[in-house]
């Protein structure tokens, strides 16, 4: 076996000093919100976004004049994107059914899917304006039926995105907010004067906004962990370089911070994808970000085999894995850690992050060992019942109960049953134990 890096990005010990500035930076600033409410929101959102208007919170003619400001054919692609979330999202929402059996004579359990009440979006701005994760939280909550559905994205160049708005007033949200960053996803966790506190915080966002998010988890419910983006090729010598090379840098522009991983059993190929990522980054426009993406955070893996490109690509679990081989459905099916799969050279991360209908908000920084990605599914609680329905399936079931209930011990449990098994079943049954 022969694993072999070609390129590295920073050390493991660069990478948790920058992760342990970010958390006091979160720490402080959650604490601040909690103690000053809106008054800490609108100094951060001064701080931050230079934004600070009589109301944080779009109006209905606000909504509308922001909507106006969006070209028809944007307003089009916009309405043909959320077309496919919507239909992918509503054929998962299918496969969640309620359950109601009788396991036993008398004996009736079930569960009810039962959506989460009231979801906060979080959707990126900045330098790229993440239009599309306003599809990805707020529509799939609309359509797992979140009764209030709260969105918020930072202004850009000064006053709401207008595309942005679009997206979150046609996903359904109920309230959206101009608000970005720690500020936002902090307001709407814990609450301020005028921003009711949420259940559940939903979206992608930085590395400030994961961390925020991970701080506030058990307060509120939270998607799963999703910061900086990541992406990972695997690939043989069935492709080329420009095709893995722009791939790599695809992803790698969204910030100074997002890996980028190649994993090939072919030198030749991984040379030229490194010689031609150089090339790339001398004519893309948003090579500045890019470079150090791949400086600091850009790898090069050579592997013998497919056997052991899998081996590495499950235990990095990637978010977006790119799978450009002669057996792509081998890794499909042996493939158990990453956010998502594309399938061969025809699809791409850029599709999946914007139109063709699977959720881009996905798991990072080894998640996808123990999550998957966003979905309807994340919305709903399943919640169970029970229903004893005849005299003898309470003093039957109750006997057992007895019994387990003092083999652990617990007395006050054991008579629970007990008083089950005098009323419906048999009498003259002692305080503290089972009927024989």
């Amino acid at each position: 076996m022969a694993i072999i890096s070609l390129k590295s990005g920073k050390p493991p010990q660069d990478r948790a000093e920058d992760d342990a500035k970010v958390r006091t930076t979160v720490e402080a600033i959650l604490a601040d919100i909690e103690a000053r409410g809106d008054t800490a929101v609108r100094a951060l959102a001064q701080k931050f976004d230079g934004y600070a208007p009589a109301s944080l919170r779009l109006s209905a003619s606000e909504i509308e004049a922001a909507m106006s400001k969006v070209s028809q054919r944007d307003m089009d692609d916009i309405r043909f994107a959320q077309a496919q979330i919507r239909r992918f999202a509503e054929a998962q929402r299918a496969t969640m059914q309620d359950v109601e059996v009788e396991t036993l004579p008398g004996v009736v359990l079930g569960h009810r899917n039962i959506p989460v009440q009231s979801v906060g979006c979080y959707v990126p701005g900045g330098k790229f304006p993440m239009v599309a994760s306003a599809h990805m939280s707020v529509l799939t909550a609309s359509v797992a039926g979140v009764p209030r559905i709260v969105a918020s994205a930072p202004p850009v160049n000064g006053e709401p995105h207008p595309a942005i708005v679009a997206a979150m007033h046609l996903g359904g949200a109920h309230e959206i907010y101009v608000l970005g960053g720690i500020q936002a996803v902090g307001a709407m966790a814990l609450g301020t004067e005028t921003i009711r506190p949420v259940d559940m915080l939903v979206g992608p966002g930085n590395a400030y906004v994961a961390e925020a998010k991970r701080q506030l988890f058990g307060r509120v419910g939270i998607d799963l962990f999703a910061g900086p983006t990541e992406t990972m090729l695997i690939v043989d010598d069935t492709v080329d370089a420009e095709l893995c090379a722009t791939d790599l840098l695809g992803q790698a522009e969204h910030g100074y911070n997002s890996p980028a991983c190649l994993i090939t059993t072919s030198r030749t190929l991984a040379e030229a994808t490194i010689a031609e990522v150089e090339r790339l980054l001398t004519i893309l426009p948003t090579a500045d970000t890019a470079a150090a993406s791949w400086r600091d955070y850009g790898d090069v893996i050579l592997c013998d085999t497919h056997e052991e490109m899998l081996q590495v690509a499950n235990q990095m679990a990637y978010e977006h894995v790119q799978v450009m081989t002669d057996r792509d459905d081998w890794y499909l099916e042996h493939m158990h850690s990453y956010g998502a799969l594309f399938l061969g050279a025809r699809t791409n991360v850029a599709n999946g992050d914007k139109v063709i209908g699977t959720n881009h908000t996905l798991p990072t920084r080894r998640a996808g060992r123990y999550t998957g990605g966003l979905w309807v599914g994340k919305f709903l609680k399943t919640h169970s019942y029970q229903r004893v329905l005849t005299d003898e399936a309470a003093a039957m079931i109750g006997e057992y109960g007895s019994r387990l209930c003092m083999l652990e011990g617990f007395v006050g449990h054991a008579e629970q049953c007990n008083v089950r098994v005098r009323r419906y079943g048999r009498r003259n049954v002692p305080y503290g134990m089972a009927a024989e």
